[in-house]
């Protein structure tokens, strides 16, 4: 009995006696897409299904549909981050998780890339009333984009421990320095981290920076090809007196190429 047409598996009734315990580990798609819609199914036996990464579509759709476990946060949790969950179960879900729920489901590999963004999309809508101790945490454990969203954080120790995050790139660094919601902090620590600022692209979004300090400008100008600074005039909104320096910068540094 294979249960197969050309509509997808045939939904069935479970006798009474059937024993979902044995019946969870069964391999035909009819059989388990009743399993999953059985009323008498468990938050355990459900998890125990969750498991199995060959489950059919249908059988998730089915236990999402069964308010029996459906009420459960791990089983809702478990079905949102199932490979097989179909986008429109497991997307509407996404709201109803809390904020490390939503974590989980963004650092978790067999999860879609466009179910991992929603999740993404959700916590940072929500950072705003998330408390300081669960910004930290998500700070330093979350995503790339978790921690790209806590760059601009009021909180400095948040802040920090975004900068510190295994998934910070230099590409979300120079859009939160280029962002308008970015703070002085921000800018602050970015100059003085060990690593991020001798970058050549965060040099350049700190010299477009109005929070840079003077004292960096001059050191990042020194620092920086005349070529690159060219590109900074050009493609930045700067301050006067910046964009007098690194003029002069560029002008002494073609008249000592012109001498040599």
């Amino acid at each position: 009995m294979t249960g197969s047409s050309a509509t997808g598996p045939r939904k069935r009734k479970l006798p009474a006696e059937a024993s979902l315990q044995e019946l969870i580990h069964e391999q035909t798609a009819e059989v388990l897409i009743a399993v999953a819609s059985d009323a008498r199914l468990t938050e355990d036996l459900a998890l125990a299904m969750l498991n199995r990464r060959d489950l059919p579509r249908e059988a998730l759709e089915e236990m999402n549909r069964n308010g029996a476990v459906a009420k459960h946060r791990k089983v809702r949790l478990a079905i949102v981050m199932h490979p097989r969950t179909p986008r429109h179960v497991s997307v509407p879900t996404i709201r109803h998780l809390y904020a490390f729920e939503l974590m989980q489901v963004g650092l978790f590999p067999p999860v879609p890339a466009d179910v991992k963004r929603a999740a993404e999309e959700t916590l940072i809508g929500r950072l705003g009333t998330i408390s300081l101790g669960e910004r930290c945490v998500l700070a330093k454990q979350g995503s790339g984009r978790i921690a790209a969203a806590l760059l601009l954080d009021q909180e400095e120790r948040v802040m920090r421990a975004a900068l510190l995050n295994a998934q910070m790139t230099e590409t979300l660094i120079v859009r939160a320095l280029r962002a308008e919601q970015g703070t002085e902090l921000l800018v602050m620590a970015v100059c003085h981290h060990e690593k991020w600022s001798r970058r050549n692209d965060i040099k350049m979004a700190l010299l477009a920076n109005e929070n840079t300090p003077f004292a960096r400008v001059l050191q990042f100008a020194n620092e920086l090809p005349v070529k690159i600074l060219k590109e900074v005039l050009v493609n930045s909104r700067l301050s006067a007196n910046v964009k007098a320096y690194l003029h002069s910068v560029v002008e002494e540094r073609h008249s000592a190429k012109g001498r040599a």
